[in-house]
């Protein structure tokens, strides 16, 4: 909960509770280094073969080290060979004009996530805050 309030431009004020909330019903991972933790992973398995990253984020200082690559990289490959083939997460749109999610765009796509639709509102979305919705393919889907 740590790495969510040190991080005011990105989440609000309610999310540390529902951080806490999803943690406790779904899949999750932390990145810890050698004296705390460094990022976290949460996901939800919506199926036997898709899943969801509900959250993620990185210690601010730790922020482009590579390590929420290195999360994410282990997390992808982790649900693979648990038999998810296609993985989704949802950011804000580049409609919407809010600079600090240019970065968080950019590191779903460096990742290898593809953007397919952006929906306003997106249900249990405030509207006027558009939701990209990126998907990733672990293994073919055919």
């Amino acid at each position: 909960m740590a790495i969510v309030r040190s991080l005011p431009d990105y989440f609000t004020d309610d999310v540390p509770e529902k951080v806490a909330r999803d943690l406790g019903r779904h899949h999750g991972w932390v990145l810890a280094d050698s004296t705390q933790v460094a990022g976290f992973l949460i996901v939800d398995r919506r199926s036997r073969r898709g899943a969801e990253i509900l959250w993620a984020a990185v210690r601010p200082d730790l922020r482009s080290s590579g390590k929420g690559g290195t999360l994410v990289d282990h997390v992808l490959e982790v649900l693979g060979v648990e038999g998810v083939r296609l993985i989704e997460v949802k950011t804000l749109d580049a409609a919407a004009g809010y600079p600090p999610y240019e970065m968080t765009r950019g590191f779903w796509e460096k990742q290898g996530f593809v953007q397919i639709d952006a929906i306003d509102p997106l249900p249990g979305w405030p509207p006027g805050n558009p939701a990209a919705l990126y998907v990733c393919a672990l293994s073919s889907t055919r």
